[in-house]
């Protein structure tokens, strides 16, 4: 039976439910009801060939609660004049709730409605929007209104997220809420108090007016006659991005690496540093105006992610040179390949011709399917083969190894 029976009429009130199309009106006050459901009914042939079963579905429809029937007087040549369903209304949303169970949804939600048009209606139009969200966050949804209350009276505090002093809620609870305090913030607070060029939940700190945390850079020293702190030849120092862009270092190379191993284990080199990679993250480096006057190597993977970043630092350093991300390299290691889940397939201008042809070569699977090798997978012996060759081929007076 292909009729419309109480089973498929629940389900498009429960599709409504899940839309939240039953909760807005807590907020609008513009109720959709009376609502007329979707009914499909009997033909005159079902009346012909199905009369008890037409009689049982009308009785069905006339027996369920929540539900008014409206009905028809239909003549028939054989069974005569009857009265059958025409359509089906739910008159109230109180009837809806009722037969799908959800009384108590709603009386929540219209609590933390009235409780928020009374304390921040900016951010009704979020709950206009998003109804079922603000109702998995009832249990959070006052310490949600506190914070963003509190930033409507400290609008770009200039402190950090864990000085924000508001009862009952810590560093961590904003840190785990940034995307939905993002956008009640964006609806609460005025334009100027919100940095329209910072978006995504990883800049949440700079969009607010917040402090952010200092970006850090690590590099050790390859050089003894380079001097960074009394007493301490070749060290390992990390410093913020501001105190790394002032220095004043007698380097001729910078040398960066993604590993932690191959930059512990990078050999001496006579005016060098290495530096130990970020990735995709190069803003911080790029404040050091100083690393211009000096021939940058950098050493990464050899996938198409790899060549990514190499593409992306030359953004900030145009005169950047691969190391170790050539077609050799990659041949000589073959016995250690492996395999990229989901390669880049953008098209990257800042590579050499050389670097493009084996960027192209790992993105299209020439050479193997997600075809990668990783860094920490080349031999120590590779680098102290090619590391002089590189020296020697650098036009800095006397660069070399250290012995």
């Amino acid at each position: 039976m292909t009729w419309t029976g109480p089973k498929a009429l629940k389900a498009q009130l429960a599709r409504l439910w899940e839309r939240g199309d039953l909760l807005r009106d807590a907020v609008t006050g513009h109720a959709c009801f009376p609502l007329r459901l979707s009914l499909k009914s009997p033909g005159s042939a079902d009346i012909t060939d199905r009369f008890d079963e037409v009689r049982a579905w009308a009785a069905e429809l006339a027996a369920t609660d929540s539900i008014r029937v409206e009905w028809q007087e239909l003549r028939h040549r054989v069974q005569g004049t009857q009265e059958l369903p025409a359509s089906v209304w739910i008159d109230t949303v109180e009837h809806a709730l009722t037969w799908l169970g959800k009384r108590r949804e709603r009386e929540r939600f219209s609590a933390l409605v009235s409780a928020t048009r009374q304390t921040l209606p900016d951010v009704l139009p979020w709950m206009e929007r998003r109804p079922l969200q603000a109702l998995e966050l009832a249990a959070e949804w006052p310490r949600l209104l506190a914070v963003v209350t509190w930033l409507v009276e400290h609008p770009r505090p200039g402190i950090y997220l864990r000085q924000v002093d508001v009862p009952g809620v810590h560093s961590k609870f904003i840190e785990a809420h940034r995307r939905v305090l993002a956008e009640l913030l964006d609806l609460a607070l005025p334009a100027d108090a919100v940095d329209s060029g910072k978006t995504g939940i990883g800049q949440f700190v700079a969009r607010y007016g917040f402090l952010e945390k200092p970006t850090r850079i690590r590099f050790r020293v390859l050089d003894p006659a380079i001097r960074v702190m009394p007493g301490s030849a070749c060290p390992d120092v990390t410093l913020d991005a501001d105190s790394f862009s002032r220095l004043e270092l007698a380097v001729q190379h910078v040398f960066i690496t993604e590993n932690e191993t191959n930059f512990l284990a990078f050999p001496p080199v006579r005016d060098a540093i290495v530096i130990f990679g970020a990735g995709y993250g190069w803003d911080a480096l790029a404040r050091s105006h100083w690393l211009k006057g000096c021939a940058i190597h950098y050493w990464g993977d050899i996938d198409t992610h790899g060549f990514g970043i190499l593409d992306q630092l030359r953004g900030h350093f145009g005169h950047v040179d691969s190391f170790l991300m050539d077609r050799a390299t990659l041949d000589a290691h073959a016995a250690v390949w492996g395999r990229e889940d989901k390669p880049l397939m953008a098209d990257l201008h800042r590579l050499t011709s050389d670097e493009s042809d084996l960027y192209d070569d790992l993105r299209d699977n020439r050479i193997r399917a997600g075809l990668r090798l990783e860094q920490e997978h080349i031999g120590f012996h590779w680098l102290a083969h090619r590391l002089p060759q590189l020296l020697e081929g650098t036009a800095v007076p006397d660069s070399g190894l250290l012995s």
